[in-house]
């Protein structure tokens, strides 16, 4: 799959905030077609960083998030502001 297809948008709600701070993590809405391999080389590509892990999520309104660990070498508040979500 294109990278530009597997992520629709990055999300930045409070929560999404606080895992950004303490758990190094990233949250987006994907495809709902996307595997976590998928995400995982999408965000890798995009964003030039490594990830450590993906977890997913199909929410009632038939939305799929995407919680995305990166290696704890790169800082995922960098990601953030380069997106300029932060």
């Amino acid at each position: 799959m294109d990278p530009y297809d597997v992520i629709l948008y990055p999300l930045m709600t409070e929560v999404a905030s606080r895992l950004l701070e303490t758990e190094n993590k990233l949250v987006f809405v994907v495809s709902l077609k996307a595997g976590k391999k998928d995400i995982q080389k999408a965000v890798e590509n995009l964003y030039e960083v490594k990830v450590a892990r993906v977890n997913v999520l199909v929410t009632p309104r038939n939305e799929k998030k995407a919680f995305v660990k990166l290696h704890p070498d790169y800082k995922a508040v960098d990601v953030a502001i380069k997106l300029g979500i932060l």
